[in-house]
């Protein structure tokens, strides 16, 4: 294999090796001598001020060092303020610990410090806690009710985000239109449920004044300036280290509280600390996502087409701000219109903090924007008694559209949304389809076939973070550097949770280089190697990532050739290549070895630098930071059929298909691992997973026999086709993927449920699709 042929092959991922033998090393195989074991205290109420804390009986037991309250704490470290410029976001502020009331079921109010887990377990259940229990606002509605509690005296009504916005004159048009549509959606609340749950280990060395911190993190770099700036440390003073990552799906890029705590007390008791948290902990109180409310209005004409969009929407953010609470819920509005050409659009926004636990980033946090507009699409033909797919033609943008940029100000640009919709009907078979679910419907048997167009926003760049007003950047850096001996090594910033980065990185730099896949190792996860980069989220693995060290390795070759001219007495390089190590020379339109190999040309660079070109200074290395374009958009086309059983309620999926056009695809089979993998997260949230709340705000799904996710027996058979139209945006081709998988599923599967259920006359408007409310809804009708 040519190395100039090396992106786009489907290497067999590197480190699974490491794993599949066992000899992955992940938070809990890491031994640290002497390390003390945190277990934290926690609400058992939703909403209630803490009186008093008594841990007299908890400190009597043999092996126990401290316990800990918000009050020790908050001399330790400073508060977090979520304070960002944006109009209509209300600053919130937090204490590593609470210091007067709590506001979660689940809430840490203390931690014990001990010799081991077992016995800070033991002495956490002697704390005495003396609360007196406050109204709960669990819900949106609650919480923006007049008379409400309030969970802080600074958010007047709880409401801590009110952003709108209009172009067109929508609401003009809505009023005087003859047909308006409107339609509901209402996603429930779900957790991230990674298989290896959040920890971190903590050592300070009181010798050096510095602290080593070991945790999954998927952004270690701003991990570590938030984690620096909040023990009152310079970010010399802190060092992060990742070992390798069981999933983390968003939940693993904040610094949270139990982890700030650990790395306070640490220094505070100059011993290493480590914490690991379990299954309970995990679904209690790390961070949720998802709850939220839309209904659209659509002013349309006869024959579907959308003349004016309206979108309101009301998110149940939980308790804390981690994040601005405005973010997730602002890109689903600004991209709502997706891959259709709608030139009246405005919406209405509202945040509420509630006494739950708090929301942030999860796989496609935009995640209903699809659901949301292409069951606008439905609910247009249902009302005109129109074919979707026609519904969909007469709105879909074309080439002659693009770039086109929305109401917004979103510009999409390298799209094919038409193209992914006629492959994906092709192969779906739509007509056929049409004709199979006439002859079931005449013997009882409803099927449904769900179609969901997809526009996925990936790798934000600056530019978006500096117009959201949201701190912070949208760049990513590497570095490749070649050895004296000629070994290749490159780093970047982000850090993977089992994204297959050692091997698709490689493959980028051998190929940007002229080296074998083979020869170049991957460093991540290590602030004190790895550049300061923005990490792993938003889909910009590829993208951002693979950009930055394809720049890196493009300039380390130039140099290199540059070098291997001089050697090889030449006036210049343009007749020379790498390939697989070796410099090549061009003569009479045939490539030609020289003899000179990557490795006699660093051993030049390095050890005899007398014999460098003028002007070039010894070493073969370059750095390298690239920030994306303000937004990169990838799209897809998603198909899928259920079997409804009436009686029941079950739903059984039994094929999705999805045409996909992410760019230039790096490596097809990890490519397509997370397509799957992203269709199953969508597929398992919209058909079993929920966190559930009582009225009171007490969570009902404390285990994972509470709170279902889809296992191989769930999962259907998956037909991935990628069309690979480039980015001409990126250096490296590439658009983006892993989160659009989760946003065609959802509304692919609900709207082939609703496919199903139409001869019933009943439209499912909110998620889980379970067998309970889908039965609820036949109730009466079969």
């Amino acid at each position: 294999m040519s190395s100039a042929e090396i992106i786009g092959k489907p290497l067999l991922r590197r480190e699974d090796r490491r794993l599949l033998v066992g000899q992955g090393r992940y938070l809990d195989d890491l031994a640290v001598p002497g390390a003390l074991h945190v277990c934290f205290v926690r609400s058992p109420y939703a909403h209630a001020r803490i009186v008093s804390i008594d841990a007299s009986a908890a400190v009597e037991i043999e092996g126990v060092v401290g316990v800990f309250t918000g009050v020790e704490l908050a001399e330790w470290t400073t508060p977090l303020r979520m304070a960002p410029a944006i109009e209509g976001l209300l600053p919130v502020e937090s204490t590593a610990l609470p210091l007067d009331k709590v506001l979660f079921i689940g809430d840490p109010v203390a931690c014990v410090v001990a010799r081991d887990r077992y016995i800070a377990e033991d002495a956490a259940a002697l704390v005495e806690v003396d609360y007196e229990a406050l109204e709960a606002a669990a819900s949106f509605d609650a919480a923006v009710a007049d008379g409400a509690p309030l969970l802080y005296d600074d958010v007047p009504g709880n409401l801590v985000s009110h952003q709108a916005f209009s172009s067109g004159a929508p609401e003009n048009i809505l009023d005087t239109a003859e047909i308006v549509v409107e339609a509901a959606f209402h996603q429930h609340r779900v957790t991230h449920a990674p298989m290896e749950t959040r920890g971190c280990i903590a050592e300070w060395d009181e010798g050096q004044q510095r602290l080593t911190f070991r945790l999954g993190s998927q952004a270690p770099h701003p991990l570590r300036s938030q984690l620096a700036r909040r023990l009152m440390l310079e970010e010399s003073q802190v060092r992060i280290i990742c070992p390798d990552i069981g999933g983390a799906f968003g939940q693993k890029i904040a610094l949270l509280r139990e982890e700030l705590v650990v790395a306070a007390l640490s220094r505070h008791l100059r011993r290493p600390v480590r914490w690991l948290e379990d299954r309970m902990e995990n679904l209690l109180a790390a961070v949720h996502a998802r709850q939220e409310s839309c209904r659209t209005r659509a002013a349309v004409s006869p024959d579907g087409r959308i003349l004016a969009l309206t979108l309101s929407m009301d998110v149940d953010f939980g308790a804390y701000c981690f994040y601005p609470a405005n973010y997730m819920a602002r890109v689903v509005a600004m991209i709502l219109t997706g891959p259709y050409r709608i030139s009246s659009y405005g919406y209405d926004v509202k945040v509420a903090l509630t006494n739950k636990c708090g929301s942030g980033p999860m796989r496609a946090p935009m995640a209903i924007a699809s659901w949301v507009m292409e069951g606008t699409i439905e609910a247009i033909a249902r009302r005109l008694g129109l074919d979707p797919v026609a519904v969909r033609r007469v709105n879909l943008l074309r080439d002659a559209d693009l770039p086109y940029a929305m109401q917004t100000g979103e510009v999409a640009g390298d799209i094919t949304p038409a193209q992914c919709l006629d492959r994906l009907l092709a192969d779906a078979e739509y007509d056929a389809f049409r004709k199979r679910q006439a002859e079931d419907r005449e013997r009882g048997v409803y099927r449904g076939l769900g179609l969901c167009s997809v526009v996925e926003p990936s790798t934000y760049g600056s530019a978006f973070y500096k117009a959201a007003a949201i701190p912070g950047s949208g760049h990513e850096a590497g570095w490749v550097k070649v050895e004296p001996s000629g070994a290749v090594n490159a780093s970047v910033g982000l850090m993977g949770s089992g994204h297959g980065y050692e091997t698709v990185f490689a493959q980028v730099v051998a190929e940007g280089l002229g080296v074998d896949a083979e020869t170049v190792r991957i460093h991540m996860g290590d602030t004190d190697v790895a550049p300061y980069g923005m990490g792993t989220r938003g889909a910009r693995g590829a993208t951002a990532g693979g950009s930055v060290l394809l720049l890196a390795a493009q300039a380390v070759r130039r140099k290199a050739l540059t070098i291997a001219a001089s050697m090889l007495n030449l006036n210049t390089a343009d007749e020379l290549q790498l390939q697989a190590g070796r410099v090549q020379r061009r003569l009479a339109d045939q490539w030609s070895d020289t003899g000179v190999t990557l490795a006699s040309i660093a051993h030049v660079a390095y050890l005899d630098p007398l014999r460098l070109p003028e002007g070039l200074e010894p070493g073969l290395e370059a750095h390298r930071a690239y920030d994306p374009p303000p937004m990169t958009y990838s799209n897809a086309a998603h198909a899928c059929e259920v079997l409804v059983d009436v009686r029941t309620g079950k739903v059984t999926v039994e094929r999705h298909t999805v045409v996909e056009d992410c760019g230039r695809v790096l490596n097809p089979m990890i490519v397509e691992g997370q397509q799957h993998g992203a269709i199953a997260m969508g597929l398992s949230g919209a058909l079993l997973e929920e966190v559930v709340y009582d009225e009171d705000g007490q969570n009902l799904t404390g285990s994972f026999a509470d709170y279902s996710i889809a296992t191989a027996v769930e999962i259907p058979p998956m037909r991935v086709i990628n069309l690979g139209k480039p980015s001409s945006s990126t250096p490296i081709g590439s658009k983006g993927m892993s989160e659009g998988g989760v946003m065609g599923a959802i509304g692919a599967v609900t709207n082939a449920v609703n496919d199903a259920l139409a001869p019933f006359g009943v439209v499912a408007e909110r998620l889980p699709l379970s067998p309970q409310y889908l039965r609820s809804l036949l109730r009466g009708k079969t």
